[in-house]
């Protein structure tokens, strides 16, 4: 059975609690079977800015690795923190990643996964 852990795990950003949740999302991406969708942070964040949110993101993606991961909108309730800001964090965070990565996070895995 495949799970989703939405959302980052719902990472407490706003009080600054990146260990415990670290440690959290380290635990559960060594289930083969869970797969985590990049989304929902800027919800979670005062400074919604991609300094603030990439710790997060890269964590997830360095424990889940790029086969499992995929990205969410959280449209329309996204609109409330910024779609636009989400959307450019997004973009700056995945600055550095290869063009197979970004297609991995953005499109590849949630097709695969979900036989779209």
């Amino acid at each position: 059975m495949q799970f989703v852990l939405d959302h980052c795990g719902v990472p407490d950003i706003r009080s600054d609690a990146f260990q415990p949740w670290k440690s959290g999302i380290t635990e559960i991406a060594r289930w083969p079977n869970v797969i985590c969708k990049v989304s929902g942070v800027v919800a979670y964040a005062d400074a919604r800015t991609a300094e603030t949110l990439t710790p997060y993101i890269e964590n997830v993606i360095a424990n889940f690795g790029w086969d499992r991961v995929v990205w969410g909108s959280d449209w329309p309730v996204c609109t409330l923190g910024g779609l636009s800001t989400w959307v450019a964090a997004t973009h700056a965070v995945l600055s550095g990643s290869s063009e197979t990565e970004r297609s991995k996070l953005l499109s590849a895995n949630a097709q695969r996964l979900w036989s779209l």
